[in-house]
């Protein structure tokens, strides 16, 4: 009867798992998807725990210590943070796996008079979650900018490292997963892939972390569905697949969407930093700087406004103010768009979640294929803190590092009016042309604050 009740909640959870997962397609049902994907989880730990026959005391420390440290951590975070937050969350999960592994070693003597599937999942478990969890450290710090955005490596010797480190895990892993083995060939396995995932994670520049971290969170899953196939739980296995595959396919379509491929942005060194002042080929170029008035003026009397939001809006906290600065513009019979590139941001879907957050229509958020024939018609593109995806160097100079990297085409836009701090790069630490464009005003200051004075001239008008 118990194997029973355990079978059938879990295929609840499962049901549950991909109904949650469908509603995380749109923000309008993103909120429910995630209630319904917890509700999940919780029937899958039950579930679980119905299987338990020892340990009580420790699994109830660790539900009671995890919930102490996650809910806090999770309502306290700003939404600049969330990139960082969720770095650090899934490395947690692969952390765990790659010490389920170790422990599965330890209480089977080293798998001995062990299945032959159950060793290699184990051992497989143990080395990507152990990559997965390292590698998330290193993208936290950079996100945290605890470490450098830029990459950080051996050069043209980076690569023979990387090989050399999972060639010695690998071997580890054979050797731990022949039976009776020493556990030093365990602990070895796990050390080898820590600094595998340490020297992956840190040549790759800050351009390239959303990709990253949608790798990192595959790589989790995949290795959580391994741990699953070890233990016979099910639910890990289901679970662990179904954030592996869609892990995959985000990160495929993301450097997709970068004019990138996965292994090239593995191979890093590209991106990171966002301090250059300016083209850096000696050449002295100067911008027009525009008021609040004048571009309140501008957008006023526009038939068709975009907004291209970037990390810059999400650093200010600026989304509210563009959904009121929005509201005044509609009322007053402008048409108003907001143009979402696929890695603005530091995370995936980084923009359309804030955009959410203040409550901005999901018809109004357009992504890069419906929204760039639209900039040839477009009156006024306001550019809010996004730098690389608005870098018309991506089609014109083949020197550049981001070519070929499809972008928005704020540029073809009649008038564009660009809100940055400063002069400084974007995250990929490269100059950007359309700042210097005839058509293109500066509105220098935080984003938050410009925009705020610009609802203020428009209340005026």
């Amino acid at each position: 009867m118990m194997a029973t009740l355990v079978t059938v909640l879990y295929i609840v959870a499962f049901g549950l798992f991909i109904t949650g997962l469908m509603g995380l397609t749109g923000p309008k049902t993103a909120v429910r998807g995630n209630k319904i994907a917890a509700l999940g989880m919780a029937v899958a730990v039950v579930a679980t725990l119905l299987r338990v026959e020892n340990n009580w005391p420790l699994i109830v420390v660790g539900l009671i210590l995890g919930t102490a440290v996650g809910i806090p951590s999770a309502r306290r975070v700003k939404m600049t943070a969330m990139p960082q937050m969720v770095a650090l969350f899934n490395g947690v999960g692969g952390g765990a796996v790659a010490l389920i592994a170790w422990s599965e070693f330890r209480t089977s003597g080293g798998f001995a008079d062990t299945a032959t599937y159950v060793a290699a999942a184990s051992v497989f478990a143990a080395l990507i979650g152990s990559v997965s969890f390292w590698g998330s450290l290193i993208a936290f710090g950079k996100l945290q900018e605890i470490l450098p955005g830029r990459p950080i490596g051996f050069g043209k010797r980076q690569q023979p490292v990387n090989l050399l480190m999972l060639v010695a895990a690998v071997a580890c892993a054979v050797l731990a997963g022949l039976g009776g083995a020493s556990q030093a060939w365990m602990i070895l396995l796990l050390v080898f892939a820590a600094v595998l995932g340490v020297m992956v994670v840190l040549p790759i520049g800050g351009a390239d972390m959303p990709v990253v971290i949608s790798l990192l969170n595959a790589l989790t899953g995949l290795s959580a569905a391994a741990a699953g196939v070890a233990l016979g739980n099910t639910a890990m296995i289901v679970a662990g697949m179904i954030v592996g595959a869609s892990g995959s396919i985000l990160t495929n379509q993301m450097a997709l969407a970068m004019n990138r491929t996965v292994p090239a942005i593995v191979a890093g060194g590209f991106g990171g930093g966002g301090v250059l002042p300016g083209a850096g080929d000696g050449v002295e170029r100067t911008v027009r700087s525009v008021s609040a008035s004048d571009a309140a003026i501008q957008m006023a009397y526009a038939s068709q406004v975009v907004v291209v939001p970037g990390y810059g809006m999400a650093v200010a906290q600026a989304q509210h103010a563009v959904k009121d600065m929005a509201n005044l513009l509609e009322a007053r019979g402008v048409e108003v768009k907001y143009a979402i590139h696929p890695v603005a941001g530091r995370m995936p879907g980084h923009m359309n979640v804030l955009l959410a957050e203040a409550d901005v229509p999901y018809d109004a958020l357009k992504d890069l294929d419906e929204i760039n024939d639209e900039f040839a018609r477009t009156d006024v593109s306001l550019v809010i803190g996004a730098n690389d995806v608005t870098n018309p160097a991506a089609r014109n100079d083949a020197s550049s590092p981001i070519y070929g990297m499809p972008i928005l085409n704020v540029d073809e836009s009649r008038a564009v009016i660009v809100l940055k701090r400063s002069m400084s790069s974007g995250f990929a630490g490269i100059d950007n042309p359309l700042f210097y464009a005839d058509r293109t005003s500066m509105l220098f200051g935080d984003a938050k604050k410009s925009v705020t004075e610009i609802v203020e001239e428009l209340k005026a008008l």
